[in-house]
């Protein structure tokens, strides 16, 4: 994986929304001088939040039904630089998983302008109340959600993100800084342009979307440490990042987990529910954090046989332990499995497999190797299932479905953030809400405190 550390410089764009001229690489001039061209992109956000803040759900709905059409309209720019950031991945030897997370398509471009009228079709959280009352001194109080002000995030490889941050940055309220890493710079340097076009054009600032990708490393450093000036830093990506955000920033992190995801196959589990579920799972985008990552067997599932077969047709590369490997097929082969691939998130098309004797069993597996992502569980027993809720304490669990329904998208919040597996503030698929805080509003007629 690549981290915060790897990340080299890029061109950005200029605060009127033209492209910037090509910066020194971020190592060639002085940590004085990026730390104040940070800041002052920073700064830039903050005035920007402030003219955000007041906008009316009708203008941010604007603003991004304008960024889908640039979007489309763009589409060739956009799969040409895409194309030079897939060269340079080939050439650096960028693994296949994280090729396919860099690469965009015609269809994937057009889900992504797709998301963003989704995004414009929702409820604006900013106004809305979380709880009201009128005191008995006639004092009349409200809870109301309101924006975060500037939130700062830290991503590798995802070109998509830089379009679902954006816009669920703008429809909350808030101003956003990007830090894209060098894999897809020039995917990124494009899509910025257009986002900040598309705020212009709409009478936003276009400082409302901003990049620091130019300031390579030290620059990303900075915006971690960037407290007062940035409210709230969201990493996404695999764990060296996500850790070296955490470890290292001063400003207030929101931690995304990584996804080792578990399925346990009950003994009740039908079959043709199973293979279904698992080969969605497993296959339909392995490189993405929702993917199944091991699965657990209960040692009489009559269905372990089909999976595993259909895993295998699959080009699924199965790593099992010894009792597990009694279960394979005829004609199905698997690698030992060991510690090392029950804590690993693949993002590959590799499923750690175990057989455990029962439900208990699976959920003590799962405690100790979870990252606190998605958890799944496959069968016809009511009781099982309830349990199963009940014990695993992960931020979302799942029955009879695939784990690859852990999406912002896919659960009707329009886009994500990302997944967060912290329990404070926001849990899960981060959308519009978790973008929000919320202040206390108390109106009253000369009361006073006695």
């Amino acid at each position: 994986m690549n981290s915060v550390n790897t990340s080299e410089a890029s061109v950005g764009t200029g605060t009127d929304g033209t492209a910037a001229a090509p910066e020194p690489e971020a190592g060639a001039v002085s940590a004085e001088n990026v730390e104040a061209q940070v800041h002052a992109v920073a700064d830039r956000s903050r005035v920007a939040a402030r003219r955000l803040a007041r906008a009316n759900r009708a203008w941010k709905d604007r603003a991004l039904l304008r960024i889908a059409d640039n979007v489309r309209a763009g589409r060739e720019v956009i799969l040409a630089a895409n194309a030079r950031d897939l060269a340079a991945g080939r050439e650096n030897g960028t693994s296949a998983a994280m090729l396919d997370r860099l690469a965009l398509t015609a269809e994937r471009i057009a889900s992504l302008a797709a998301a963003l009228e989704n995004l414009a079709g929702l409820p604006d959280p900013v106004g809305s109340v979380a709880r009201g009352q009128t005191l008995p001194n006639g004092l009349r109080l409200r809870q109301v959600h309101v924006p975060m002000g500037v939130v700062a995030a830290i991503y590798e490889a995802r070109p998509n993100v830089t379009l679902d941050i954006a816009g669920l940055a703008l429809k909350s309220g808030n101003a956003v800084i990007l830090r894209g890493g060098s894999a897809a710079a020039a995917t990124n340097e494009v899509l910025v342009q257009i986002i900040r076009d598309s705020l212009e054009d709409a009478g936003l600032p276009a400082d409302a979307v901003q990049s620091v990708d130019r300031y390579g490393r030290e620059g990303a450093a900075v915006l971690m440490k960037a407290r007062g000036r940035v409210d709230v830093l969201i990493p996404r990506g695999g764990r060296s990042l996500i850790q070296s955000v955490v470890t290292n920033a001063t400003v207030p992190v929101i931690e995304t987990g990584e996804g080792n995801v578990h399925i346990y196959l009950d003994r009740t589990a039908p079959v043709e529910m199973a293979v279904e579920i698992l080969l969605n799972s497993k296959t339909q985008r392995p490189s993405v954090c929702n993917t199944v990552e091991t699965l657990l067997i209960h040692e009489a599932a009559p269905a372990a046989p089909d999976v595993l077969a259909a895993l295998a047709a699959a080009g699924v590369r199965l790593h099992a332990d010894a009792r597990a490997m009694t279960l394979l097929p005829d004609g199905v082969t698997a690698a030992p499995a060991d510690d090392a691939d029950w804590g690993r998130e693949y993002m590959d098309l590799d499923l750690a497999v175990a057989v455990v004797d029962s439900l208990d069993e699976a959920v003590d597996h799962i405690r100790r190797w979870t990252t606190g992502h998605t958890e799944a569980i496959i069968t016809n027993d009511l009781a099982n299932a309830e349990r199963f809720i009940a014990e695993i304490d992960s931020a979302a669990v799942i029955v009879n479905a695939s784990t690859r329904f852990t999406d912002g998208g896919e659960l009707g919040l329009g886009a994500e953030v990302g997944i967060s597996t912290q329990k404070m503030h926001a849990r899960g698929p981060m959308g519009l809400k978790e973008l929000t805080t919320t202040k206390w509003i108390i109106q009253g007629d000369g009361q006073i405190r006695g």
